[in-house]
Formats: C-alpha cells, sequence, structure tokens
C-alpha cells in the first residue's frame, strides 16, 4: 500500500496521516494510477491561485498564461500527469494540498454528505421518484440515509457500504465512493449544475469538476481511506443507470425519448390513479432498450432489458400494469431493438419480471 495512504495514529488516539507524508508523494502517487492531479491551497480544499488575475471579471482559464507555461492555475484545467511538472510544483511548495481531475482520470465520485437536517419533502428526496408514504422516513436527515433508500428500492447495496472500491472519509463525517468509468461515456458532475443530483445530500464529481485525493489534510483534518482497497471499482450498472435518469450525461449522449408501446399505454390501470406518472416512467424505463437499435453491440442491450423488466415486474406487482400488457411491451420494444432474437430476450423478460415482482414498486399518488 502507498505511503501516502497508510495510517498511524495521532497523539489524540484518532487515525491521522503520517506525519511524514508529503503532497509531493501523494501527487505523484495519483499519477501513476493515471489520475491527472492539481495543486490545492495549503490547509484548504479549494484550488490555489497562481496569478494576479485569477477571480478577476472576465477571467478564464482559456485566456490565462499560467497553463500554457507550465504553471497551476484555475484548478482542474491545469491538471497534469507530468513527473517533471508535478515534481517542481510541489517541491518548491510541499504545502500544497492535492487535487486530481476527476474527467480526464474517468472517475465519477459519489460524494455523500452528512449535514444533519430535516428531510425535504419525499419527492425531493431522491429526484425522479416519489416515495409512497407507507415507507417509514424516521430518523432520514443524511446523505448515508437517503442513498440507503435508493439502493434498496433498485434491490442494491448502498454505495457507502461497497468494500471493493476507493472510499475515503472526509474530516465532517461524510464519504467519497470512487469508480471508475468503463463505457467511454463522460459523466457530469453534480455541483454547480443546480438542477441534477443523485439523491438528497448525495453529488456527483465526474467530467467538469475535481476531489481531494485521500491522504491529503486540510484545515479541518484528513481525507482518509475506509477498508483496504485503494483503486476505484468500475462504476456498478445499477448506479450508471441511475446518473443517467438524473441527468448526469451531456443532453447528447441521452437516447430522444421514444413513445410508450400501445400496448404499455392501454396497461395502466385506468382505476389506478396516477397515469401520466406512470406513462413518464414507462417511457425512461424502454427508451434504454429501445435506444440500444442505434448499435448492433456494445450498447448493454442484455442488462437494459434486464433492468427494464425487473422494474416493470415491480410495477405490475405493485398493481400499477398488467402483467401480460407489460410484458409485451418489453417484447415489442426488444424486438425493435434487436430484430429476430425473440428466444433470447423472452427469458430475459421473463426471468427479470418475475425478480422484480418479489419488491413491489410502489409510486406514491395512488387513489
Amino acid at each position: 500500500m502507498p505511503a501516502e495512504l497508510r495510517l498511524s495514529r495521532s497523539d489524540s488516539g484518532q487515525p491521522a496521516p503520517e506525519r511524514s507524508v508529503a503532497g509531493l508523494r501523494l501527487a505523484r502517487w495519483c499519477a501513476s494510477n493515471g489520475w491527472p492531479v492539481h495543486p490545492l491551497g495549503a490547509g484548504r480544499k479549494t484550488p490555489a491561485a497562481n496569478c494576479r488575475n485569477c477571480g478577476a471579471a472576465g477571467h478564464t482559464h482559456k485566456g490565462c498564461g499560467c497553463i500554457a507555461a507550465g504553471r497551476w492555475c484555475h484548478g482542474f484545467h491545469a491538471a497534469t500527469l507530468d513527473y517533471s511538472r508535478i515534481d517542481h510544483w510541489w517541491g518548491h511548495n510541499p504545502a500544497l494540498g492535492v487535487g486530481v481531475a476527476c474527467g480526464p482520470a474517468d472517475l465519477v465520485i459519489i460524494d455523500i454528505d452528512t449535514h444533519h437536517a430535516e428531510a425535504p419533502s419525499r419527492d425531493r428526496i431522491l429526484p425522479g421518484i416519489e416515495i409512497a408514504d407507507h415507507i417509514d422516513l424516521t430518523g432520514l436527515t443524511t446523505g448515508y440515509h437517503s442513498l440507503a433508500v435508493l439502493a434498496a428500492l433498485r434491490g442494491e447495496d448502498s454505495p457507502a457500504q461497497d468494500a471493493s472500491t476507493l472510499r475515503v472519509r472526509t474530516p465532517s463525517g461524510g464519504t467519497h465512493v470512487w469508480y471508475r468509468a468503463t463505457d467511454g461515456r463522460r459523466w457530469q458532475c453534480s455541483t454547480g449544475s443546480g438542477k441534477r443530483a443523485l439523491a438528497w445530500q448525495v453529488d456527483v464529481r465526474a467530467h467538469g469538476g475535481y476531489i481531494i485525493a485521500p491522504g491529503t489534510t486540510t484545515s479541518a483534518g484528513a481525507y482518509t481511506p475506509i477498508g483496504s482497497a485503494r483503486k476505484p471499482a468500475p462504476l456498478p450498472s445499477w448506479l450508471a443507470h441511475e446518473l443517467q435518469r438524473t441527468g448526469h450525461l451531456p443532453a447528447a449522449h441521452v437516447p430522444a425519448p421514444r413513445p410508450v408501446p400501445p400496448r404499455a399505454r392501454q396497461a395502466v390501470l385506468a382505476a389506478g390513479g396516477g397515469q401520466d406518472k406512470i406513462s413518464r416512467l414507462l417511457r425512461a424505463l424502454l427508451a434504454d432498450v429501445a435506444a440500444c437499435a442505434h448499435s448492433s453491440e456494445g450498447a448493454g442491450f442484455t442488462e437494459k432489458l434486464n433492468r427494464a423488466a425487473y422494474s416493470l415486474g415491480g410495477l405490475v406487482a405493485a398493481g400499477y400494469l398488467r402483467d401480460e400488457a407489460a410484458e409485451q411491451a418489453l417484447r415489442d420494444t426488444a424486438e425493435a431493438a434487436r430484430p429476430g432474437q425473440t428466444q433470447r430476450f423472452g427469458k430475459i423478460i421473463r426471468s427479470g419480471m418475475t425478480a422484480g415482482a418479489q419488491r413491489p414498486l410502489h409510486l406514491g399518488g395512488r387513489r
């Protein structure tokens, strides 16, 4: 394990970085993993400025001469893997912290906050998902809780408990869960968008942002690795699906909405209420499958069809859809995306719906 990430005990008995750890060693270790680095202000978690124009109105990284001259400036825009540049930056300024540019490193970081606060209304805890009234949310006060609710609805374990990947405890008690993108898609940050978030008090760091390297110490405390994993695991497919659903891809990468097949529209129970909500959900679930028609391979067809079948199985079990019509809607969409593969996708659909039926998907708003 790199010395930068080993832990010792401070005089108070609490975990603390080894006193001999230098920013230079940490920056070089990050670069060795293919993660471009840039300096953070000494004892701070924000990028270090390097010219008098930084912060001035109209001054951007595109018009700044610092980066072209090999000097850091404008945070992650100056991030580098160049060891000579890294040695120069941190060798002459050992107090600087280390930031990692997420986009060029193909990193997707789930940023869980723990600001104890009163939870918002049910429709704002998980963007795009209304939590049914019968679900007890007593004690939900942090991002750990809202992320656990999302994971439970999807039948998955919370990323906060994912020991297979690098996790970093923040000085405030939150957690950064590190994953790496493996499909070439440019996942976008939540922060700064004002419109997208994975869950209440759960943000995403990806293209357009940076993350504080594990082992960095600020005036608030240390960013300390959890468990034994020191490398990011591949981004789980279910999380990728949720990130796409919550708008963490550029518009050009999101398949255009496609009409719900007629049989799916007819499947909505007229007496069930919330038909617009169900119709929107159906379009979202089937759009991923339908979009596979644009690519003959590498589109994740099996995974997307299985996920849609699982969700529709949950809707059937909750009484929103009729089983036969839901299955036919999946078959129609799959046939359009992969003509002539009926036997193959038929098994996927039945298996997914059967599994989903074990977890009824209640959306709230039933009358």
